[in-house]
């Protein structure tokens, strides 16, 4: 099988495990480089990366950006060139609304989608590289074979969410990368299911109940306040909805503003005016940005992972993009050592000339002396 044909069986694999990952396709390459158009790598969520882009440096900067974009960005045209000029910190194109950017990275005006970023670690050519963030649908599960539950079946999928009615007896194993589990089965078969959704961490769980009777099937579950106050009830944004379809839409407005971390009202009452016991739990907090690092050979950004090379010569951990920049600040390290094993012997000379100095201030004293024997 050749690596094109195994790359490919790789991403359905990915996309059947609902494992989220970057397609980085190089589409033109200025030599020299050792990448050529049409060369694809994966980069996984923990960093790694499959597949070929070009060398280490290259790759450095495709994982940066690959990583950030799998927090929700959209596709990207990456060109890295060792002659890229920064991005001016003010002035120049505007950033977009929550961006980050580091030294070395700017946007090409007038062009949306493209980002140009400045690889001193390049051996002279340039690349450009299309970025393709490949999240799974959002799995959501919802129980209850009820107008309310049919219908959010029904809209679920033009949300493009991938939406499983299901049974009560769904594992624990069974929710793991689950988005959402809905449950409108009005009172049949409710709390088995909440308790293992709160405590597998699902991201959002919710209750079609009245407020009155969602209260007292949450006091009934066992589970403790925090996992409690995660669950929401009544399910849905406060929209004034009464049929099965308006409800259900509520239900997924609520679902869709928890996923991009946005407060909302889910309740005629204003937030502030509810009970502290009695407000909805808040929104799902936002994908953590990326970590990441300096390189202190070549000024680059790199993305700390298992994958990235890193020394502790310094009495604590540095980054590099590459084995090269890492050898050469290791080598750096040592060399003030022998300098300072040098030194001594380089200020062993002054003693040697402060031994002479008396030397020569003996003959001052003794020649004032002679106009006293001659008066």
């Amino acid at each position: 099988m050749n690596s094109k044909a195994a790359l490919e069986r790789r991403m359905a694999e990915l996309s059947n495990r609902q494992i989220p990952y970057v397609k980085a396709t190089v589409v033109r390459a200025l030599h020299p480089t050792s990448a050529r158009p049409g060369d694809t790598a994966l980069v996984l969520e923990d960093g790694r990366i499959e597949g070929f882009v070009g060398g280490v440096c290259a790759e450095a900067t495709v994982r940066v950006q690959a990583l950030r974009l799998l927090r929700g960005g959209e596709p990207l045209l990456l060109r890295i060139s060792p002659g890229a000029s920064p991005a001016p910190r003010d002035g120049g194109v505007p950033r977009d609304e929550g961006e980050t950017r580091d030294e070395g990275e700017t946007r090409e005006s007038g062009e949306a989608g493209t980002l140009r970023v400045a690889n001193p670690c390049l051996s002279g050519g340039e690349l450009e590289i299309f970025l393709e963030p490949l999240r799974p649908a959002p799995v959501v599960l919802v129980l209850g074979d009820t107008p309310i539950g049919r219908s959010l079946v029904a809209l679920g999928a033009g949300l493009e969410y991938d939406v499983r009615p299901v049974a009560a007896d769904v594992t624990a194993e069974e929710l793991a990368g689950v988005a959402a589990v809905m449950v409108a089965s009005h009172g049949r078969e409710e709390e088995g299911l909440l308790i293992r959704a709160a405590r597998a961490g699902v991201p959002y769980v919710a209750l079609v109940a009245s407020r009155r009777r969602g209260a007292a099937v949450l006091d009934g579950l066992d589970l403790d306040p925090g996992r409690r106050a995660r669950i929401h009830t009544p399910a849905g944004l406060w929209i004034g909805a009464r049929t099965p379809g308006e409800i259900a839409v509520s239900i997924l407005a609520e679902l869709v503003a928890s996923r991009h971390a946005l407060s909302v009202h889910t309740e005629e009452i204003p937030i502030e005016e509810m009970p502290a016991e009695e407000a909805p739990a808040g929104p799902v907090p936002p994908p953590a940005e990326p970590l990441t690092a300096h390189d202190p050979v070549c000024g680059m950004t790199v993305a700390v992972s298992a994958d990235a090379p890193s020394s502790n010569a310094r009495g604590h951990r540095h980054w590099f993009c590459s084995t090269g920049c890492r050898d050469r600040f290791e080598a750096r390290t040592t060399q003030p050592a022998a300098e300072t094993a040098r030194t001594p012997a380089a200020t062993t000379r002054p003693p040697a000339e402060t031994a002479r100095t008396p030397t020569a201030t003996t003959r001052s004293p003794a020649e004032p002396a002679r106009p006293a024997e001659n008066p």
